[in-house]
Formats: structure tokens, sequence, C-alpha cells
């Protein structure tokens, strides 16, 4: 059966509930990105402390920690103490009523507050619960999972850096984005699955897998070449030129993808018979005189600054760009017309800074949303009470059993 459009304006997720037990930056990052796409996510925080980025800083926005920030935009914050008989029902009640659960405990973490995928599952067959761990459920279980250590383990420092220096972490917490991402990936696909089957899954991830997955073209030399990468800098194994390059103020990124590529930027640097050399001919032959070509391309670039390489390198269709900071980086796309940012307000309509974006632009576009990240238990009050009315809760449960008789599947309950 063909599957109604969607109205204008109305979000993917609206009448997904998602319950919100992770903290930190990968799970939230996966549930803001629910978040964002419609569902609507109760975030379960320990009371007086809540996830540990709260406390996060500096830097500080006028709200609280901007790392926490940076993840935890269109939520509800309740405060549970799991400890607590009566908070751990009021949580086992929340993951009955939800279609979405995501969590990153070590492994068996939420079994131990009774709270495992099976027995939730016996009662809400539609849920989808999404486990996330740094190495796994298995040998790895008992291990804690950094962003940091990951990436020495798994791999990524070990091609981060100069070629004989020091090993070298990403400038962000790559891996736990990745991993965000990556479980956001599997519960919509999840939700699809369920709406052919009426029963939910259980998804688990860790961070050392998603760093593995990501690491594409350099894991597959060794697993298909036996070639160990090595830190190359900013440049390329298997592309030429495709690093930074001096110019006479300073780097710039040229990436030249293809051999026309190139032939323009020797014609631009008033060289044209680089392109014709056959120690430059083709992107091979420049990867085995990568030696001998940098150092001609940095003589000619010294000749004139960045800015003004990169005007005309670009105007030439030839990839090029400054080092930029994030601000600069921010402004540049704004001069693009990308609208890399949304004003979120607080719960009383005001003003409460910009964040980024989702990057997804929609046509017909989405109803925007745009909540503030929440206070440590803001909305407490009003979803424990939600909770507490045993009589909707049934409800819903009895409608999760019953999809025959709605057509919707198990699991699926509009709020």
């Amino acid at each position: 059966m063909k599957e109604p459009a969607l109205e204008n304006g109305q979000r993917p997720l609206e009448g997904i509930l998602v319950a919100d037990f992770s903290r930190i930056l990968a799970g939230p990052l996966c549930t803001m990105t629910l978040a964002d796409l419609g569902a609507r996510v109760i975030k379960v925080e320990r009371p007086g402390a809540g996830d540990d980025t709260r406390g996060w800083g500096p830097p500080w926005s006028e709200t609280g920690a901007t790392y926490f920030e940076s993840v935890n935009r269109n939520k509800e914050s309740v405060c549970l103490d799991l400890g607590d008989d009566g908070d751990r029902r009021l949580a086992r009640e929340l993951a009955l009523r939800a279609d979405v659960l995501v969590e990153n405990f070590k492994p068996g973490g939420l079994a131990r507050l009774g709270l495992a995928y099976p027995e939730l599952s016996a009662e809400n067959p539609g849920l989808i619960c999404v486990s996330i761990s740094g190495f796994g459920a298995e040998g790895g279980r008992d291990l804690p999972g950094y962003d940091f250590v990951v990436q020495a383990l798994g791999g990524l420092m070990s091609i981060t850096g100069e070629a004989g220096g020091s090993p070298m972490k990403a400038g962000v917490a790559l891996v736990d984005v990745l991993t965000g991402k990556d479980a956001a990936i599997a519960v919509l696909a999840a939700l699809q699955a369920r709406r052919r089957t009426g029963r939910g899954s259980h998804i688990q991830l860790n961070l050392l897998s998603s760093l593995q997955g990501a690491l594409v073209n350099q894991a597959q030399a060794y697993l298909g070449a036996g070639a160990v990468p090595a830190r190359m800098g900013n440049a390329h194994p298997s592309i030429v030129p495709y690093q930074l390059l001096g110019c006479a103020d300073g780097p710039l990124a040229v990436a030249c993808g293809n051999d026309p590529q190139f032939a323009r930027l020797a014609e631009q640097l008033g060289t044209p018979e680089l392109a014709a050399d056959p120690r430059f001919a083709t992107n091979s032959a420049r990867v085995e005189h990568r030696d001998v070509l940098i150092p001609l391309l940095e003589e000619l670039l010294g000749t004139a600054p960045a800015a003004v390489w990169q005007q005309r390198l670009a105007g030439a269709g030839v990839p090029a760009g400054r080092v930029s900071g994030i601000d600069e980086g921010i402004g540049y796309a704004e001069s693009l017309g990308l609208q890399p940012t949304i004003e979120v307000r607080n719960s009383s309509g005001q003003a409460a800074g910009r964040q980024i974006r989702h990057p997804a632009l929609w046509d017909p576009p989405l109803a925007p949303r745009s909540e503030a990240p929440p206070q440590l238990g803001e909305h407490t009050g009003g979803v424990v009470a939600w909770l507490r009315n045993r009589t909707e809760g049934a409800g819903e449960a009895k409608a999760a059993a019953g999809e025959a008789a709605s057509g919707q599947p198990a699991g699926y309950r509009p709020y």
C-alpha cells in the first residue's frame, strides 16, 4: 500500500516517542537527530547532576555548558533516581510507552535495573531499543568507552598527524559523532521494519565498530592489499595534490581529484607544461613523484596570498580553500545561503541563542523546531504526572498489542 505523503510542514517522526536514557555525546546526538525530525524525546537525568556534560565547561552560555547544549535541543528533561523503587517504576512506565529507547549504560546496566529489552518487549512488542557501548557486549563489555581512547585503539590516531610525529586525535569527538549518526540511521531503519512486521528490535552499537566502519579506504587498504596506512599529515595516500600547500601568507587546501583539475591548476599557476610532464600527467604518476611535485607547487603558490589563490582556483574549477576558524566556516556557509544555524527559544518563547541546525533541507520544508536545550528537570512535573496516569498507560499498552484492530504497527502510539 502506498504510504501517505507528508502534509506540508509535517515532521516525519511526529507521533514517535523516544525514551532517552543516554548521556555524554553519541546517544544524545542520536536522540536530538530524532527530535529535530519530529519525535518527542524525554531525556531521563540524574537528580541534582543530570547529564555529565552539563558540567563540561568552560565555555558556558548564559544558560549552561555549550557542550551539553550542542546535542540536547528539542527535548524534555525529567529527573528520575533509578536507584529508587518508585522512580524506577516510572522509568519502566516510560519505556513501556515508548517507541524507541536509547541508552548507553555499560552492557547489562539496564538489565540490573529491571529494564532489559526482553522484559520490556514482552509488554511493548513494538519497542526499538538502542544500546550504545564503547567496545560491545562481549569481551569489551567492562571497558569504559571514551572517544579519545577509541581513536587510539581503533587506528584513527595512527593515521592522523604528521609523518614521523606524534599520533593525533581529531579536533572533535568524531567517533561519538559517527556512532550517534549510525544509531539514528539504525532507528529509522527499525521504524520502517516495524511498519511491516509490527515488531521492534534491539540494536547494539559500539564506538569501536563505528570508527572502523568510517575508516573506509584506509581500512580496505589493509584488508585488500595488506598495506597498513601510516600518518601522512595532510597528504592523501592515493591522490596528489590533495593537501595543504604553502602560499605567501599561509596554507591553502588544494584537492585535485582528477587529471583535468590538475591541468587547470597548472594553467592557473602559469605552468601548463606541468600537466604534460610524464611525471605529473596522471594521478598515479603524481603519487609516485609527489616529493618532486609538491615543492614545485609551493614555490609557485608562494607568489601570492592564500585568499587570492582560493578565488582564482575556485573560479577555474579547482577545489581549494583557506584554513578557516569555525567562526569563519559558519560565516562562509552563510555567504553561500546554506542557513547553517537556527535560533532556539526557551519554554517562555524567549530567544536562547543560536545552534547548528540539522543538516538536511526538505522540499516542501518541514515546520521549524527550535526548542532550547532543557534545564535540568524542567519537565519533571508534567512528565511524572503523565506517567502516573495508569489509565492512559494501560490504554496505550493495549493499543500496542492490538495492531490488527487499528491498522497501525505494534508500538505505534501517537501522543
